[in-house]
């Protein structure tokens, strides 16, 4: 299934104890209703509390015989109105959300004015001071390709291996919003968060732009305490997997600036 969500209001993704309100739980519950028995899911990845999604993938294995409507139906009357389920498929066996993944998108936006807004607060990071996005991509753009991201993963994250190879980092700006725009066959725990907190530093001027492969050579976590950008701003925008599989793309893109080639 593709699904999206607003996270603003979910204590992330995986279930946690004391019935914390989580975005897998919550689609358990909907999809176990629809099954008519218990259904655990598997997802492309896991978003923190506060995080969104226009484009998570999940898959789950049932018994149960439903049509696809039935399957996308049946799962959004069952679900509140901030998930919804955008499509649905039936795969072989050797189908993974996360394991056959190929890559994935996020997407951070960054409102960039001097007043603090009230309509997207919680859709998008306010910045007040003005943020040079030339400067940022000037930054972001050695951050590409294969490298140690020691320096961009959070205290928590379990990943053996800090490897990673990011495929691309657009910025754009229109108006008063800034896109930022990356692309990885994955992510260590907070990564994308906390290379938009090293580019938004430079884009404020308050570091050099040689700053964020600076911190990528000391390949140390201690190097951007501090710097981690809000949930808020984030987006999963988009899994590929091989196009044996043939999935349909989620085509809800919130405050899209442009046709992104990925």
């Amino acid at each position: 299934m593709g699904v999206e969500y607003q996270g603003t209001n979910f204590h992330g993704w995986q279930t946690q104890a004391n019935n914390i309100r989580t975005v897998q739980q919550t689609l358990e519950n909907a999809i176990s209703n629809v099954a008519a028995n218990a259904v655990t899911i598997q997802c492309a990845g896991r978003t923190d509390a506060g995080v969104h999604a226009t484009g998570q993938v999940i898959h789950f294995d049932t018994n149960a015989n439903r049509t696809i409507r039935d399957w996308i139906m049946g799962t959004n009357r069952n679900l509140p109105p901030d998930i919804s389920v955008n499509w649905a498929k039936y795969v072989t066996q050797e189908f993974h959300a996360r394991f056959t993944a190929i890559a994935r998108h996020y997407r951070y936006i960054i409102i960039n004015c001097a007043n603090r807004p009230a309509l997207v607060r919680q859709f998008a990071l306010w910045n007040h001071d003005p943020l040079d996005a030339d400067r940022m991509q000037e930054a972001a753009t050695k951050l590409i390709g294969i490298h140690d991201f020691s320096s961009y993963r959070a205290a928590g994250c379990q990943a053996k291996n800090p490897i990673r190879n990011v495929n691309y980092i657009k910025i754009y700006r229109q108006k008063q919003y800034i896109f930022i725009e990356i692309g990885a066959s994955g992510f260590l725990y907070h990564m994308v968060r906390n290379i938009v907190g090293v580019l938004m530093t430079i884009g404020r001027k308050e570091r050099a732009v040689n700053w964020a492969v600076e911190l990528l050579k000391l390949k140390s976590r201690a190097a951007h305490k501090g710097i981690t950008a809000a949930p808020q701003g984030l987006y999963l925008t988009r899994i590929d997997y091989p196009q044996n599989f043939e999935l349909p793309i989620n085509s809800c893109n919130p405050f899209l600036p442009n046709d992104v080639e990925y």
